[in-house]
């Protein structure tokens, strides 16, 4: 697989995301996401046990050695009112965004 991604696809997904890149960001950029696919294809050639254990930089993740996990337990902040005050617009306890500009695919 030596699939590119081309300047017509790369115009393409800028498009799809709204960006706005000069020409030699855009080129910079694609290059890079080449780059960075090239090195994808390369990792996937290496030929690997299929019973290779999952590891993280080099160290297996066994029960003996993973962190237990911990339960999720919600810590409300004593003061909402008062981290609200720093921000530019709040309607009734929340955060006001900008909209953001809707197009529609096709």
């Amino acid at each position: 697989m030596n699939d590119e991604i081309t300047p017509d696809v790369f115009a393409h997904l800028v498009d799809l995301a709204a960006l706005q890149l000069s020409a030699q960001e855009s080129e910079t950029l694609r290059r890079q996401l080449n780059n960075q696919l090239k090195s994808i294809r390369e990792m996937l050639a290496v030929p690997l046990d299929e019973n290779t254990p999952v590891a993280s930089r080099g160290v297996e993740y066994t029960p003996q050695n993973s962190p237990a996990l911990r339960r999720d337990v919600a810590h409300p902040h004593p003061a909402p009112a008062r981290l609200l005050q720093g921000a530019p617009e709040v309607a009734e306890g929340y955060l006001v965004v900008p909209e953001t500009p809707h197009q529609d695919l096709k």
